[in-house]
Order: structure tokens, then C-alpha cells, then sequence
């Protein structure tokens, strides 16, 4: 009878640290941390299609993104795009014969280096003002503008619109698969 007894608890102690460990992983999948993966090759050659990765949900929890950061976030037609971020709220950007321009003055995208040194028919990104592509002369409050790092085709910003902070899923730094390439990309 005692040794039955006995049984029953194992197993029920066996139940309760199996979902205790569910409930954990729902709440870390939930609130901290997810993976992803990469469909397409708009963040090439920072990103490759089929790259997992984690995205940290926590990050933007306590603070806003910052510029050059890889961020996953939800467009318009539902679906998660990875993007980089180039505006902040407040920024006009322009690009003028394949430079940044932010707030009138030029940054260096060094993730483009590889782009730029291939052999490219004209400029990786083509030239455009914040209001030829969104109507607005600054990226507006509580939004950030993202482009993805294969200019040519990348459907961001240019395309959808400046996208809301609420919309931002968190940030995305580390690939864990395939197995050459972990790490963290910037």
C-alpha cells in the first residue's frame, strides 16, 4: 500500500515539474524571447533566407530602438518582416547617390560594404527624400522608418510606411542556426 503510495507521488511530482517547465517556456516564448526565421533575402548579406534567429521581446520594454538596429516587427498584411532601423522619431532622411543622409548629415552604413564592392549596375540604394516615400518630411513621433539591407529588394518603409513602436516585436541580433553562421550580426 505504501509503496503505491509512494508511486503516486513520484508520478504526480513527475506531472507537476513537466508543467511547470510548459508554463516557464510559455512565458519566456510569450514575453522574452522567440525564435525566428528569415523568409527572403531582403537583409542580405547582413541576413540569409532561412537563418534562425532569437528575437529578445524584452529589449524595447524599458527603452525605444535605436538607429541600426535589427528589429522583427508586424506589418500591415500580418506577417513579421526583419528590417534595420535608419530613422528615429524626428529624423528626415534622405539618400542621395547611394549615401545616408540623416538630418542632413552623411552616415556610413558599414553592412552595405559588401553590396557596394560587388559589381552593381547603378546604386545599391536609390536616391529618395522621407516625403517622396511616406509624405512627411520627419519620421513621425512614436514611429521608426526601417529599410532592409538588400536595397533593391526590400519591402520596408519605402514601401509600407513608417512603422509604429506598438507594432515592433523586439530586436534580433543573434543567429543560432545554421550552425557556421552563429553569432551576432550588426
Amino acid at each position: 500500500m505504501e509503496q503505491s503510495k509512494r508511486k503516486k507521488n513520484e508520478i504526480w511530482e513527475w506531472i507537476k515539474a513537466f508543467l511547470i517547465a510548459i508554463g516557464l517556456a510559455i512565458i519566456i516564448r510569450q514575453f522574452f524571447f522567440a525564435p525566428i526565421i528569415v523568409d527572403g533575402f531582403s537583409m542580405k548579406p547582413t541576413l540569409e533566407d532561412h537563418d534562425r534567429m532569437i528575437v529578445n521581446k524584452f529589449s524595447y520594454k524599458f527603452g525605444s530602438p535605436e538607429r541600426f538596429d535589427i528589429i522583427v516587427f508586424q506589418a500591415p498584411e500580418g506577417r513579421d518582416y526583419i528590417k534595420r532601423v535608419i530613422g528615429l522619431p524626428g529624423d528626415r532622411i534622405e539618400y542621395k547617390n547611394d549615401v545616408l543622409y540623416i538630418n542632413g548629415k552623411p552616415y556610413d552604413e558599414p553592412y552595405l560594404e559588401e553590396f557596394k564592392k560587388a559589381e552593381l549596375s547603378g546604386p545599391l540604394t536609390f536616391s529618395f527624400t522621407l516625403e517622396d516615400v511616406i509624405g512627411r518630411e520627419t519620421v513621425p513621433e512614436g514611429h521608426v522608418f526601417v529599410m532592409g539591407d538588400n536595397r533593391r529588394f526590400s519591402k520596408d518603409s519605402r514601401h509600407i510606411g513608417a512603422v509604429p513602436f506598438d507594432k515592433i516585436l523586439g530586436k534580433t541580433s543573434f543567429v543560432f542556426w545554421p550552425f557556421e553562421d552563429i553569432g551576432f550580426v550588426k
